[in-house]
């Protein structure tokens, strides 16, 4: 029906709104704000330097997620669920051209998509222009997740959804991610560090059976952005970032039981102690620990040859020292 496409476009919200409504989440996690805390629509105007009118766009799409209340009298504020670590963990709605990506993305994961597709075939699978979808596929060429093929082809970049894939991408961060973390020039953001600290020590403060694997990706993910974007070297700080993203598509993440979750969230901790207080030589040996214990998913080596400093900094804001 030729009604139909439009109205869900009218209805989904405009990307530029999606990424400020990010943008309000980090500013919040930054600034340690808790439940009931008041997010002034003139402050948010200023801190991201636009107008008001996108601003409470922006808190529209939070409130709609649950994230934010608003009353007539007194505005916008956090809501009583509002936590760092739900904030990083639930999902904004996506914009129109960001929820054919996510489709996309979801297809060639489940293998519903071969590895080389064209336009047309896209066009006709989502019944989709031919606009949004070159919109979609030239994203995900920004991203490294496709490439153009001859003729007017394109080809799926291969995923880490498998145990060999899998082990090469941990063979790849054992490469890369130490080496950003020990290269001179490295450098910590320490307001990104404070509100991750947060978002983990609250994750970890869950019953066992309210931890969500997701939750855990989302601040998994998070952790190894610090550290990507804290490298010297902008093409480490580039290719750990796409690394990043394929690690983010559906199926890439090998499963977790409960104990590895959380001694992994207590190894993140151990390394983002160090890092905070500049010893990076320790952080950089824990992280290697770390990377091999996810790669062999045997939770019970973490005591043959590690020093014993994973669980011993559980406390916010703490430090072995």
């Amino acid at each position: 029906m030729p009604g139909t496409p439009a109205r869900s476009r009218r209805s989904s919200p405009r990307a530029a709104h999606v990424e400020l409504a990010r943008r309000i989440l980090d500013l919040a996690r930054t600034r340690g704000l808790g439940p009931g805390a008041h997010l002034p629509e003139q402050g948010l105007a200023q801190a991201c330097n636009v107008s008001r009118t996108p601003i409470r766009a922006a808190l529209e799409i939070l409130r709609n997620e649950g994230l934010v209340t608003r009353s007539p009298d007194h505005g916008f504020h956090l809501s009583p669920q509002f936590s760092p670590a739900s904030a990083l963990s639930n999902a904004l709605p996506q914009s129109a051209e960001g929820d054919l990506t996510a489709r996309i993305l979801r297809d060639r994961a489940a293998r519903r998509l071969n590895a080389t597709v064209t336009a047309a075939e896209v066009m006709r699978r989502y019944d989709a222009t031919r606009s949004s979808v070159l919109q979609a596929l030239a994203k995900l060429a920004e991203e490294g997740l496709v490439s153009r093929a001859p003729g007017q082809s394109w080809l799926f970049a291969a995923l880490p959804d498998d145990p060999e894939s899998q082990a090469e991408s941990y063979d790849f961060r054992l490469l890369l991610e130490p080496e950003a973390l020990a290269a001179p020039g490295f450098r910590t953001d320490p307001d990104r560090a404070a509100a991750l600290r947060r978002a983990m020590v609250a994750f970890l403060a869950l019953p066992d059976h309210d931890l969500d694997p997701r939750s855990f990706q989302t601040l998994d993910t998070e952790f190894h952005a610090l550290i990507a974007r804290g490298a010297s070297n902008r093409y480490l700080t580039d290719a750990l970032l796409q690394h990043l993203r394929l690690r983010e598509l559906p199926g890439s993440s090998p499963r977790m039981n409960v104990v590895r979750l959380r001694q992994a969230m207590q190894e993140h901790l151990s390394i983002l102690d160090q890092m905070e207080a500049g010893r990076l030589d320790v952080a950089t040996d824990l992280l290697r620990v770390h990377l091999r214990l996810s790669r062999s998913q045997r939770p019970q080596a973490a005591n043959r040859g590690a020093p014993p400093l994973f669980g011993l900094t559980l406390r916010p804001g703490g430090s072995d020292a």
